[in-house]
C-alpha cells in the first residue's frame, strides 16, 4: 500500500511503476476515489460542526415551542451526520480496495521488461562436467529410495510428495545448517505457525481468496495455510509501534509452506522444483527507511553464503520490473545450476531476497518513533529465502551425483546428517 497523500503528486511515477510491472491497476481512479474521501471528511466535520453548535444552543432556556423546533432540528441534524458517515464508510471502502491494488515503487536500477530480461549481476561456481551420463532428481530419488511421488500422488494429489530414507537427514540438516549461519548471523529463530489469519496474507501482499490466489483457504474456519513464514514473520508486527533503538529487527522462521501452484505446469517444473507442499527457512527484517537498501545486499550476502557452503554452482539475477511481486521495490534471485532441468540443464531459482520498502508495513500498520520523538513513520520491511528444502534437495541430489550412483553430501551438511555420502545401493 502507498501512501495516501503522496498519490496525486505522485500519481505520475506511481503510473510508470505500474506501467513498467505491466500492472492493470487505476492511478487515476485512486486518486478521485481518495479526492472523493476527503471531500466525504469534509462534509462530515462540517455536519458534526452543526450539530454541534446546534446542541450548544439548546442549552439556553427555550419556550416550548423552541424546544420542540430545536428536537426536531437536532434529529435530522443526526439523521444527517449518519447519512455522511455512512457515504464516507462506503467511499472510504471503494478508495481503499483501489488504492490496495496499486503496486509498491521500482528500484531505478531494476531492468525493464518481464520473467526472461532478469539481469546477471555475479556467478560463483562452475557447472559440473559429468564422465558419466547424469540423471535428473527424480531418477536418483527413486533409484535411491529418498522420493516417494506415488505414494503422494495416492494419499494427497499430484505434486505431493514423501520423503524417504537419506533425504529425511537431509531436510532435518538443511534446516539446522540454515539456522546455524543465520544465529551467527544476528537473527532470532522462531517455529512459525502454517496458518494465518487473511487480513495477515492481504497485508504481507499475497492474494487469500480468488481464482488466481497461490493460497489455500481453510473451509469453515477464517485461515489461510501459508506460502511462507514471510506472512507470518510480518503478522508478529501487525498494528505495532516499535522504538528506533530496536531496529534492525532480524528473525529467521521456520515453516511448511503451501502453495496451490495454479497454472504451474511444464516439463522445467517437475518433481521437487515446483509442489504444493514444502518446508523453509525464511529471513525476515524490519529497518529504518534509510537502512532497508544495505540490510537487502546483506540478505543476499547471506544467502550466497549458505548456498557457497552447500557447493551449488549458482548466479544471482536482478528480477525485472515486470516479473516483481506487488510487493516488491527490488528483488535478487539466486538461480542455481540443476542438470536435469530442461534439455541439458539449466539456471532454476532457488533462493530470493525482496526489499519491500513501506509497501507491507502501511497494510500492517506497522511504524516506529524516532529517537526525537517528533514523529512516527513506517517501518521498511525485507525477506529472504535462507533455504528452501525442496529446491535445496534437488539441487543437492543432482550436482553431487556420483559414478557409481551415490550421492556426495558437501561438508557443512555433514555434522548435520552424519553421512558423507548417500548410497550407492
Amino acid at each position: 500500500m502507498l501512501d495516501p497523500r503522496s498519490l496525486a503528486e505522485r500519481s505520475g511515477e506511481i503510473a510508470e511503476s505500474c506501467r513498467r510491472r505491466r500492472s492493470q491497476a487505476d492511478v487515476e481512479a485512486a486518486v478521485r476515489l481518495h479526492a472523493e474521501v476527503t471531500a466525504r471528511q469534509t462534509e462530515l466535520n462540517e455536519a458534526n460542526r452543526r450539530r454541534n453548535e446546534h446542541q450548544q444552543a439548546g442549552k439556553r432556556a427555550l419556550s416550548p415551542e423552541e424546544r420542540q423546533a430545536h428536537a426536531a432540528e437536532g434529529r435530522a441534524l443526526k439523521e444527517a451526520v449518519a447519512r455522511v458517515e455512512t457515504d464516507l464508510a462506503a467511499a472510504r471502502a471503494r478508495f481503499e480496495a483501489e488504492l490496495a491494488r496499486l503496486p509498491n515503487f521500482v528500484h531505478p536500477d531494476v531492468p525493464d521488461g518481464g520473467e526472461d530480461d532478469a539481469r546477471e549481476l555475479s556467478r560463483w561456481g562452475e557447472p559440473p562436467r559429468f564422465d558419466f551420463e547424469p540423471q535428473d532428481h527424480l531418477q536418483i530419488g527413486a533409484r535411491l529410495e529418498l522420493l516417494d511421488f506415488e505414494a503422494g500422488a495416492k494419499v494427497t494429489g499430484q505434486k505431493w510428495y514423501y520423503l524417504k530414507n537419506e533425504a529425511v537427514l537431509l531436510e532435518l540438516a538443511l534446516q539446522r545448517y540454515a539456522l546455524e549461519v543465520l544465529l551467527q548471523e544476528g537473527f532470532t529463530p522462531y517455529v512459525t505457525p502454517d496458518l494465518a489469519r487473511p487480513e495477515i496474507v492481504a497485508g504481507i501482499g499475497f492474494n487469500p481468496r480468488g481464482a488466481e490466489t497461490q493460497i489455500y483457504s481453510l473451509a469453515d474456519a477464517d485461515l489461510c495455510l501459508v506460502g511462507s513464514a514471510e506472512i507470518t514473520l510480518g503478522g508478529l508486527y501487525a498494528d505495532s509501534l516499535l522504538a528506533e533503538a530496536d531496529l534492525p529487527i532480524r528473525a529467521a522462521g521456520i515453516s511448511h509452506c503451501f502453495r496451490t501452484e495454479a497454472g504451474a505446469a511444464g516439463r522445467e517444473s517437475k518433481g521437487l522444483y515446483r509442489v504444493h507442499q514444502f518446508t523453509k527457512t525464511e529471513m525476515f527484517a524490519v529497518t529504518r527507511p534509510e537502512d532497508s537498501e544495505a540490510m537487502h545486499q546483506r540478505i543476499l550476502a547471506i544467502e550466497e553464503r549458505i548456498f557457497q557452503g552447500l557447493e551449488l554452482p549458482y548466479r544471482v539475477v536482478d528480477i525485472a520490473a515486470g516479473d516483481l511481486g506487488a510487493p516488491a521495490y527490488r528483488k535478487f534471485d539466486i538461480e542455481a545450476w540443476m542438470p536435469g532441468r530442461g534439455a541439458g540443464g539449466s539456471w532454476g531459482e532457488i533462493s530470493s531476497a525482496s526489499n519491500c520498502t513501506d509497501y507491507q508495513a502501511r497494510r500492517l500498520r506497522c511504524r516506529f518513533r524516532r529517537k526525537d520523538g517528533k514523529r512516527n513513520e513506517p517501518v521498511h520491511m525485507l525477506n529472504g529465502t535462507a533455504i528452501s528444502n525442496a529446491r535445496a534437495i534437488l539441487a543437492l541430489l543432482e550436482i553431487h551425483q556420483c559414478a557409481d550412483g551415490g550421492v556426495r553430501i558437501p561438508e557443512a551438511l555433514r555434522p548435520f546428517t552424519g553421512l558423507s555420502k548417500i548410497g550407492p545401493r
